[in-house]
């Protein structure tokens, strides 16, 4: 855990710089600003974030900073409060001057800060996996999408398990997005909603939850359910033996409830995530011995810190291609193609069309002891939805958020 000084302290200094970069020192820093919850609902997921963050930082200065400059990172608590956000961003962008800005954990944070990035034209990294849609010319995601998690796994659960499915989601507006996604592939693959609920981010009660899922029937339960309250919905519908698959794109990568929560809470939880920990490649493995090594008290390391620690280094690729930090210099560097980092979990690269990145999609099988099993691998996915109905950012600038019901007008 971070210390609370950390909380509305600027981190002045040069993160972790090398003896041997004396010359980067001389040099202008590049300043990355830093907006992640170090407190808060959302704490327990965003602190490996932030460690990633400082883990990339940490390892690029000590090899020279970027273009011989090194990075300063600014970095802040943001508490879980979106009001913070605002604050705490237009500070970065009015205050600090940040060349480029990292961070946000809930769909709803970074919706808060979004309209403040357009409307400064500042450079905005959203490292988190989220519901999709958003076709902004500012900001570029290096989370997993639907389509590259919902739609291999709600088909495989359907013909495995069958298909009559009931959802339970986060009521805020990433879960109820994702929850609209689940509709839309139930649908084109021959299932039948038999349930769909929106939990309150306060509730930790669901006795009533169980009691509906449990005269509903479904042959299996996707849950959308984020923040420390909503967790309990595990321990509970173990201890009722409601003994019912679970699909998600939300749990055991982003807060692994796996390892927090006693067997068997997660018993037959199916995710489909871009990384988690139990992934045993020669990448992953030189990168969670580099982790630990740095931060040898984080339980676990979420498929967002490897998102946020994959986002520094495809913008410092941007940066060399571009010879800048402009920000225009770099969004033209992005959206010229070929801007990819050899991550945790393999090759991620940005899409120029739409900003987001590709992936490989890992399909985890929790057990009945929380031992993970990866079952399926789906190498280089595409977020392709938002390019197939027209976001197309380097010839059509634009700012929006599109869903299924609500896509970009043709020209």
């Amino acid at each position: 855990m971070l210390s609370d000084a950390f909380r509305w302290l600027r981190i002045g200094v040069s993160v972790g710089i090398a003896c041997s970069s004396v010359a980067a020192m001389a040099a202008d820093p590049v300043k990355i600003g830093l907006l992640e919850d170090n407190s808060g609902n959302f704490a327990l997921a965003t602190i490996p974030k932030i460690h990633a963050t400082q883990l990339a930082v940490d390892e690029i200065n000590a090899k020279g900073g970027i273009m011989g400059r090194p990075i300063n990172l600014i970095a802040y608590d943001t508490q879980s409060d979106n009001t913070k956000f605002q604050e705490l961003s237009r500070r970065l962008i009015q205050t600090d001057k940040a060349d480029v800005i990292f961070g946000g954990y809930s769909s709803a944070s970074r919706e808060a800060i979004r309209p403040i990035m357009d409307r400064a034209h500042q450079l905005y990294w959203y490292d988190n996996q989220y519901e999709g849609g958003v076709c902004d010319s500012n900001t570029f995601l290096t989370g997993a999408v639907p389509e590259q998690q919902l739609s291999p796994l709600i088909p495989w659960m359907m013909q495995k398990f069958g298909k009559k499915v009931y959802t339970i989601a986060a009521d805020y507006n990433g879960g109820q997005l994702q929850a609209e996604l689940v509709r839309k592939f139930v649908k084109e693959n021959g299932g039948t909603m038999v349930g769909e609920e929106f939990i309150p981010l306060s509730v930790s009660q669901f006795g009533q939850t169980i009691q509906n899922i449990q005269k509903a029937k479904p042959d299996f339960v996707v849950t959308l359910l984020v923040g420390a309250n909503q967790t309990s919905y595990f321990e509970q519908q173990a201890s009722t033996h409601l003994n019912l698959p679970m699909a998600s794109s939300v749990n055991v990568g982003q807060a692994y409830e796996h390892k927090r929560l006693k067997p068997p809470a997660l018993k037959d939880m199916y995710v489909t995530t871009n990384y988690v920990e139990e992934v045993d490649t020669p990448a992953s493995n030189d990168f969670k011995k580099r982790f630990h090594a740095k931060f040898p008290n984080e339980p676990y390391i979420t498929q967002e810190a490897a998102n946020a620690y994959d986002a520094i280094y495809l913008y410092k690729a941007a940066v060399e291609k571009a010879k800048s930090t402009n920000q225009d210099a770099v969004r033209k560097a992005l959206e010229s193609g070929g801007i990819c980092t050899d991550g945790p979990s393999g090759k991620v690269c940005i899409d120029p069309k739409s900003h987001h990145s590709s992936h490989t999609i890992y399909l985890a099988h929790v057990k009945a002891d929380h031992s993970v099993e990866i079952l399926k691998v789906w190498n280089d996915v595409q977020p392709t939805w938002l390019a197939q109905v027209g976001c197309n950012l380097p010839a059509k600038p634009d700012h929006h958020q599109y869903t299924t019901t609500d896509l970009p007008k043709k020209s």
